[in-house]
């Protein structure tokens, strides 16, 4: 008996050692609780400002411009958050971010409770949104490599992937919906708690989240920092090809985002609640994305689970341009979804294997440029076809801008390419 119990606490001891030598299970937990928390409140802020826009406007641009104002930043600001990142503790950048949404969520209910609300406050709300969000994905990005060992990186980008699609584009866009029609003020108090509670689990991370220098080595300046982000990328034949592909892709669902608001509400006369439980179909099929990506991946290979994507992003403008029903874009909503999560899930591993720790923050913002910055633009340009010539119209020209993506991804994502990702993966 003496013997098994001394034989038991050495085991004990082990696994001590093993949880403080890889802390990766418990970082895991953390950044799913802080991934859910937080992107449930987008899902519900996503729904609450566009609706608040168009009730206060008629207008497609103007309502658009919501989506247009709180996307720019990712134009104007993510080039220097990523070389920020990279000198920075990318927890705090963090704890910083959701400060910031706090205050704008706050700053606009404020107004309401006034009822001084205006489109001028609500896209300068926005805004601040959008300058967190930069901070706080670029942030989260660079910080996944730093806190999850390489072996359980695949499971947990997944499982992030499908919490934020089920919580940004399902339950969150569902509740939101709800919340308004109760009340905006409602779902904007609800918002603040939500990014009060996030911020509230990030001091259970373990580890150093700060990139480690070497004393002698002079610290460059930020615009050289952030030439090198840009160089690293464009060098990188297949990460460059994968961010303009994926620019491309954003700008179609930005015209979606955009124009559904005015188009599911005013034309088709759909609730609130109704178009929450539409933009829901996203996060459904992200759902089922999450829970089928490692089976279709070893099915198809990963180069055609993303072509997948191309073809259901297509789909997802193509179906409101030919039939104004919103049962037939709730199914395409939904292969939405399920392409974006299969296509998240393997860039994200794709790049933690060609990219490294020190240079994580400027890629991210790289590359995030030209997907975050297909946002405005996409809701610009969707808000001005859209009020000239038609949702219809609109919705056509942009399902044949995602078609025309199939031609760069095949050549450039290549069996070769592939196999030179597999390789890293498993030396690392």
């Amino acid at each position: 008996m003496p013997d098994q119990m001394v034989a038991r606490a050495a085991v004990d001891r082990d696994g001590e050692e093993q949880s403080a030598a890889d802390p990766s299970a418990r970082n895991a937990q953390v950044l799913v609780a802080f991934t859910a928390v937080t992107n449930l409140t987008d899902g519900v802020t996503k729904v609450a400002l566009p609706l608040i826009a168009s009730s206060l406007t008629k207008s497609p641009v103007l309502v658009s411009g919501v989506l247009f104002t709180m996307t720019l930043p990712w134009l104007l600001v993510a080039l220097h958050v990523g070389a920020l990142v990279d000198r920075a503790d990318r927890r705090r950048l963090l704890w910083l971010a959701n400060g910031l949404r706090v205050a704008a969520i706050a700053a606009v209910l404020a107004a309401m409770e006034a009822d001084a609300i205006g489109l001028p406050l609500l896209y300068a709300g926005a805004v601040v949104l959008g300058v967190a969000e930069v901070i706080a994905l670029t942030s989260a990005s660079a910080l996944v490599p730093s806190a999850i060992a390489p072996a359980r990186r695949e499971r947990v980008n997944a499982v992030m992937t499908g919490v934020e699609t089920v919580s940004n584009e399902f339950v969150g866009p569902f509740v939101g919906g709800v919340l308004v029609t109760v009340s905006a003020s409602l779902a904007l108090g609800v918002s603040t708690g939500g990014y009060l509670a996030a911020t509230a689990v990030l001091p259970l991370l373990v580890g150093r989240f700060k990139v480690a220098r070497a004393a002698d080595r002079p610290q460059v300046s930020v615009n050289r920092q952030i030439g090198e982000g840009l160089r690293f990328l464009w060098r990188q034949q297949l990460l460059r090809t994968l961010s303009l592909s994926v620019a491309a892709l954003v700008f179609c669902w930005a015209a979606w985002f955009a124009l559904m608001p005015l188009v599911a509400t005013r034309t088709w006369k759909v609730s609130p609640t109704g178009y929450g439980a539409l933009v829901g179909a996203l996060g459904v099929g992200g759902l089922i994305g999450t829970l089928v990506v490692g089976r279709v991946n070893r099915l198809l290979g990963r180069r055609w689970a993303m072509f997948a994507n191309i073809v259901a992003a297509a789909s997802m403008v193509a179906v409101p341009a030919v039939a104004a029903n919103v049962w037939a874009c709730g199914a395409a909503a939904f292969l939405g979804g399920l392409g974006s999560t299969l296509w998240v899930v393997n860039t994200r591993t794709i790049s933690q294997a060609l990219v490294g720790a020190d240079m994580m923050g400027r890629y991210s913002s790289a590359s995030r440029l030209f997907s975050g910055g297909a946002l405005p633009l996409g809701a610009a340009v969707a808000g001005g076809l859209g009020q000239a010539v038609g949702y219809r119209i609109t919705f056509a020209l942009f399902a044949a801008a995602a078609a025309i993506v199939i031609v760069p991804f095949v050549r450039a994502f290549t069996p070769e390419a592939l196999a030179e990702v597999e390789a890293k993966l498993s030396a690392r």
